[in-house]
């Protein structure tokens, strides 16, 4: 089933591309996602869908897609839309196969009245109508759109197949991009350059056929007049007639119409103003990625143009960008001058039948290592690595400037080039040049260092006032208390940068009977402390006090001093025997001692002083030891229940508390009691808990091994769910009495010792018997005294067939167990539950087993036909 399923969808994934691939056009299309790369969204896929009906691998379409000038990113950007709307619509791909359906709404889209070129940007203003599409997509589609990347395996989960996905190819190619400084600023979603509507026309602006204008007359006479230049570059006053406007500028248009109707409006003001510009065709070529002749508004300028067609391509160059009008080159755009130094004088205006020109670059520098942007440059051939050095905005605070290396390829092998500071200005680069600019090396010239028990310890500066041991120990302010300053030791770097120590008599230094030590660079000069020497000396106190633990040992501590910081002793503890265990020092020892410790004990008052008149100071690494008084017992209750006097939790007043001695508590037990169907439950030990899960890992160690070695298949999860199970049962456990005659013999056999937390449980006189397991008919029935096990059998309806009638049993209320035959009489009792179990399961041969077992009859029967032909003979 599992391979059919496969089967269809992996057929339904081969037959269903070309539809696939067109509706994910249609799609992306509808997002107005338009291209950023060398090719729109709209033409990438229409460029995949036309390869894969060639059958041209995913990886070979993916390397022609980046040979046309298609980004990673574009890839990516088309990917991640339609992943984000297939995880939007989970569900329906993985339940009813797309039954039900799914709507989406993509954003608002601005859209121009008029025609717009199908590749490349729209260049929008805010006199645009706004129009809401929405576009529903059934679930079955969506699906299908699944399956064209994603297969289903054998268990009926959808995964990605990585070598026949577009997407893996994708990925491998990701990061295969250089980023080039610039190369991104015309197709940045977060940097438009889209014309303002709302600006004021430039003074400067050439008029043409299709603006419109407003010619504004006031003072004697008032007049509003709106009209649009005609085809011929004209328009027409009445009382006037036609006025040619084509070629003028706004300000030459205003005097123009001062002079033609100042003799119509006398003592009159005029102004001119261009409301809707007219439409422009300019033409882009070159490495952008979608080149093509566009429309754009009359105020578009060749940042606009650029931006409209995309942005420059991987191989298109920013650094000198013609712009032609009449066959005549009008201007050379450098993006960088732009980008640097905010100079956009070369961005001029377009006019109609404009043509920008991008060639390809010249040269492209990488540089790395500690500049302010690291990447790669566009460079000019004549342009030198100083002028590369000021593009990346400079070296970095920690840059070593002196020199900077260069990587060039030379013909068949590379070169490197050191080129110091005074040359950067005269190098000029060439294409591929690899730039490394190094940091400085982490060394001082003048700084030593000052270490341990002094009151400033840290770095300083070597030379003016500091120049030796004494001088530095001023200027940290001196030494702390806690200064071992019998030496002191110099940590110094010889010239061949090996380490040497030097030692220093500290005390001399400090009262001037010895000479003062000069510090090198480099010096580190360690003070050691006498606490730090001594190491972290504790006592530990352990036992009956509030609060055991470690503390910091204090000279003449007592042992008062330490329970008392310890918050005292607990109720159990025992003033009697208190005992420290103090560990041998001997630091003049030659040889092995058998004494490991020494202890010493003592009896305390009330007050935790010493009874006698022994001086005890306690010393590092005691440990003292408060013991627990032999007399002190915690209550231990029991509990009884049921058909006595007074129910509820007893306290066990001495360590051999019995079952008659409860019932005396409690005061008896009532007249309806069933003394005989008593039972007691018993908490589990911890030892009894672990004994029992030992015995539970056993068991199931054991039946994965007999699994093994028979061969057969076994579910590993239901067997540890089945131990768990075992586990998390209850930690009590039923223990077997006979209260009868623990209460008519206190003290015997039958009388037993109870435990911390046992429940003693007497029930109501009772005149039922159940019987359950393998009958007919499981039932409760009164007791009849006198009837053996077959006579309540049959009233259960019988043996079920698969009875095990040898192995009966019975269940007392007290809940002990005893064999039942067919005759048993005296042993059923009220109260009781007949148990008929289950006959034990036979064990199946195995596949070997069975074949050996058919040899060996095989065998034994030729034998057999061969002695009879040997008697008839």
């Amino acid at each position: 089933m599992r391979y059919i399923c496969w089967y269809n969808l992996n057929t339904l994934y081969l037959t269903m591309k070309k539809t696939i691939l067109l509706f994910l056009s249609i799609f992306v299309f509808g997002l107005g996602a338009y291209a950023q790369g060398g090719m729109s969204d709209e033409k990438v896929i229409e460029y995949i869908q036309k390869e894969y009906a060639k059958g041209t691998s995913e990886k070979q379409i993916v390397v022609n897609l980046i040979k046309r000038g298609v980004t990673t990113t574009q890839l990516q950007r088309v990917r991640k839309k339609v992943e984000k709307l297939q995880r939007d619509n989970k569900s329906s791909m993985l339940t009813d196969g797309g039954s039900s359906k799914r709507q989406r709404s993509n954003h608002n889209m601005e859209e121009k009245e008029e025609k717009v070129p199908k590749t490349g940007r729209v260049l929008k203003s805010n006199k645009h109508k706004n129009k809401d599409k929405t576009y529903q997509m059934k679930g079955q589609e969506w699906e299908k759109m699944r399956q064209d990347d994603y297969l289903v395996n054998e268990e009926g989960v959808f995964q990605q197949s990585e070598e026949d996905s577009l997407y893996y190819w994708v990925e491998q190619m990701e990061g295969t991009e250089r980023q080039v400084f610039g190369r991104n600023i015309f197709n940045n979603e977060n940097l438009s350059f889209e014309p303002s509507g709302n600006m004021a026309t430039p003074s400067n602006y050439h008029l043409g056929p299709g603006d419109q204008v407003y010619i504004d007359i006031w003072g004697a006479s008032q007049q509003s007049i709106d009209a649009t230049i005609s085809p011929d570059g004209t328009i027409v006053v009445e009382g006037i007639g036609p006025i040619s406007l084509t070629g003028l500028t706004v300000a030459q248009a205003k005097s123009l119409l001062k002079d033609k109707l100042g003799s119509r409006y006398a003592d009159c003001h005029f102004n001119l103003s261009v409301g809707e510009t007219r439409t422009i065709q300019v033409q882009v070529l070159g490495e952008v990625n979608v080149p093509g002749t566009y429309s754009i508004s009359g105020l578009c300028t060749a940042f606009n143009a650029l931006y409209a067609a995309g942005g420059i391509s991987s191989i298109g160059t920013l650094r000198d960008i013609k712009v032609y009008r009449s066959g005549r080159q009008i201007s050379s755009i450098d993006v960088y001058d732009y980008l640097v130094n905010g100079n956009s004088r070369s961005d001029v205006r377009l006019q109609d039948n404009d043509v920008i020109l991008v060639g390809a670059y010249d040269c492209l520098v990488n540089v790395t290592g500690k500049v302010k942007r690291p990447m790669w440059y566009e460079m000019k051939k004549d342009e030198t690595v100083r002028q590369l050095l000021r593009y990346t905005g400079g070296f970095t605070g920690d840059a070593y400037t002196k020199m900077i290396r260069l990587t060039r390829k030379a013909g068949e092998e590379y070169s490197v080039y050191n080129i110091d500071e005074f040359r950067m200005g005269a190098f000029t680069l060439m294409d591929e040049d690899q730039i490394e600019v190094d940091s400085v090396r982490k060394h001082y010239n003048n700084m030593i260092e000052l270490r341990g028990a002094v009151k400033h310890a840290g770095t300083y500066q070597l030379g003016g006032e500091i120049q030796t041991v004494k001088e530095l120990l001023l200027a940290a302010d001196g030494l702390r208390e806690d200064a071992y300053t019998k030496n002191a030791i110099i940590h110094r770097r010889k010239d061949d940068n090996t380490l040497e120590m030097v030692g220093v008599d500290l005390n001399g230094i400090l009262q001037g009977s010895t000479a003062d030590v000069a510090m090198k660079n480099g010096d580190i000069l360690f003070i050691p402390s006498k606490t730090e020497m001594l190491g972290d000396q504790t006592v530990q106190v352990i036992g009956e006090v509030v609060f055991p633990g470690i503390y910091p040992y204090a000279e003449n501590a007592s042992l008062r001093d330490m329970i008392l910081q310890a918050g005292g002793m607990t109720n159990a503890a025992s003033l009697a025997k208190v005992d420290v265990f103090r560990r041998i020092r001997d630091i003049n020892g030659s040889m092995k001692n058998n004494v490991t410790a020494q202890t010493y004990s003592f009896s305390l008052d009330e007050d935790f002083n010493i009874t006698s008149d022994t001086v005890f100071a306690l010393m590092p690494y005691d440990i003292v030891i408060i013991r627990k008084s032999p007399s002190y017992q915690e209550q231990k209750n029991v509990r009884v229940l049921g058909e006595v006097n007074f129910q509820g939790d007893y306290s066990m007043l001495t360590p051999n508390y019995r079952l008659s001695d409860l019932i005396k508590a409690c005061q008896g037990v009532t007249p309806q009691a069933y003394i005989e169907g008593a039972h007691l439950t018993r908490l589990m030990t911890k030892e009894e808990i672990d004994s029992r899960d030992r015995a539970n890992n056993l068991a199931q160690i054991s039946l994965y091994e007999n699994a093994i070695k028979e061969g057969q298949e076994m579910n590993m999860d239901i067997a540890d769910s089945l131990l768990a199970m075992k586990r998390n049962t209850a930690n009590t456990f039923p223990v077997a009495i006979d209260l009868k005659k623990a209460i008519e013999n206190p003290g015997s056999e039958y009388d037993i010792t109870l435990r911390e937390g046992d429940v003693l449980e007497i029930p109501e006189q009772t005149n039922i018997i159940k019987i359950s397991g393998e009958v007919m008919y499981p039932v409760s029935m009164s007791y009849t005294k006198g009837k053996n096990l077959y006579w309540y059998i049959n009233r259960a309806g019988g043996f079920s067939h698969n009875a095990s009638r040898n192995r009966v049993y019975g269940i007392n209320a007290n809940g002990s167990v005893v064999r039942l035959h067919a005759n048993s009489v005296n042993s059923i009792q009220p109260g009781m539950e007949i148990v008929v179990p289950q006959k034990a399961a036979r064990k199946k041969m195995s596949t070997a087993e069975i074949v050996g077992i058919t040899s060996g009859v095989t065998s034994l029967g030729a034998i057999i036909v061969s002695v009879l032909n040997s008697i008839k003979k």
